[in-house]
C-alpha cells in the first residue's frame, strides 16, 4: 500500500534553509552550475553545518518519537540535481535526522511538486520558488540565511513559532484598506466588522494543522504558537473573534500598535517568526530565524496599483 502523505504534517524544506551551503552557493552564483557541481562531488563526503532551521526540523521530527502513527514528515526539495544531493544526504545521514524523501529537480521550478507531496509548509532561501509556493496556495517562507542565531544552534524542547496577522495568519483584505486608506479607515472598519470573521491567509491551514498536533499532546507543551500583530485596539478584537472561529489554538498574543516586534520575538524565544514586510523580517532577523512570506503575484499588483 503507498504511503499516504495526507496523514502527517508535511514540511519541504530546501538543502540552504537546512544546512549552511552560503560558501557553496557564492560559488554558483559566481561560477555557475558547473563548477558548484564539481565542488560538491569533491566535497560530498564533508558534513554541511547546519542552517537556519536544522533545530526546528529535528524538533518537529522529534514529534513522532511520541506518537505510534508519523505526525512530521520533511522532504528535501531543491533545484539540485541528484549528482551533488549525495553530499545532503551524507549530512542528514550523519546527523541522524530521519529523513528520506527528497525532490531534485535539476534547476526546475519546486512548485508543481508541492502539491504532489502534499505539502503543508515549505521553507526554503529562494526568493522565487516560494513566491511561487505562494502563488499556489501553500504556506511558505523565504528562510533568511548567513545570520547567527543562538536559539537556531540549540536543542529545541519546545517549538515556538510566531506569526504576523494579516497577510499571513489572516487575508489581505484588511491591510490592502490600510495601504490605499490609512489607519483610521482601517481602524474603523474593523471595528464595525468585529463580529465577521476574516478569510484565511496562507499560513491559517498551517496553523490549523499545527493545532491539531497541539491537541494530541495537550500536556506536554510541545509546540507554542504566537500572534505577533502590529494591530491593536479596536481591530485585536477582529483578530480574537477570527481565531475562535476557526476553533485554533494560538498561546500567545502580542497587540503592538506600532511597537517593534523585535524585543517581544526575543523575549518569546521564537524558533522561526512569519511576517509580510520586509522592514519586520529584516528587523527580527537579527534576534530570531525568521522568514519572509510575499504576497500572491496578484495581491502584489492590487497593492503596487494602491500606492
Amino acid at each position: 500500500m503507498a504511503y499516504d502523505l495526507t496523514k502527517p504534517m508535511v514540511i519541504g524544506i530546501s538543502t540552504r534553509a537546512l544546512f549552511d551551503l552560503e560558501k557553496e552557493n557564492q560559488i554558483f552564483e559566481e561560477q555557475g552550475v558547473e563548477a558548484y557541481e564539481a565542488y560538491q562531488v569533491s566535497h560530498e563526503d564533508e558534513i554541511l553545518p547546519k542552517g537556519p532551521a536544522f533545530e526546528l526540523v529535528k524538533a518537529f521530527l522529534g514529534l513522532n518519537e511520541l506518537s505510534r502513527e508519523r505526525l512530521v514528515e520533511v522532504i528535501i526539495m531543491s533545484r539540485n540535481n541528484p549528482n551533488t544531493s549525495v553530499r545532503i544526504f551524507h549530512s542528514i545521514r550523519d546527523y541522524e535526522l530521519d529523513i528520506t524523501r527528497a525532490a531534485m529537480t535539476s534547476g526546475a521550478m519546486i512548485a508543481p511538486y508541492l502539491h504532489a507531496f502534499k505539502t503543508d509548509l515549505f521553507l526554503s532561501a529562494n526568493e522565487y520558488d516560494v513566491q511561487q509556493a505562494i502563488n499556489h496556495g501553500v504556506a511558505a517562507g523565504r528562510i533568511l540565511t548567513g545570520i547567527s542565531h543562538a536559539n537556531s544552534r540549540e536543542k529545541i524542547d519546545e517549538i515556538r513559532i510566531a506569526f504576523d496577522g494579516d497577510a499571513v495568519l489572516f487575508s489581505a483584505d484588511s491591510e490592502m484598506i490600510f495601504q490605499q486608506e490609512g489607519i483610521q479607515a482601517f481602524e474603523d472598519h474593523e471595528r464595525l466588522n468585529a463580529d465577521k470573521p476574516m478569510g484565511k491567509g496562507p499560513f491559517a491551514n498551517f496553523l490549523l494543522t499545527l493545532s491539531r498536533i497541539q491537541n494530541q499532546f495537550p500536556d506536554q507543551g510541545l509546540i507554542r504558537t504566537a500572534l505577533v500583530t502590529a494591530r491593536n485596539a479596536p481591530a485585536h478584537e477582529r483578530a480574537i473573534k477570527t481565531l475562535r472561529e476557526w476553533n485554533v489554538r494560538i498561546d500567545e498574543a502580542f497587540f503592538l500598535g506600532g511597537v517593534k516586534k523585535t524585543d517581544v520575538l526575543s523575549a518569546y524565544g521564537a524558533h522561526i517568526f512569519f511576517d509580510d514586510q520586509p522592514a519586520h523580517i529584516e528587523a527580527a532577523s537579527e534576534v530570531v530565524p525568521s522568514a519572509m512570506v510575499p504576497y500572491r503575484d496578484d495581491m502584489t499588483d492590487h497593492k503596487q496599483e494602491s500606492e
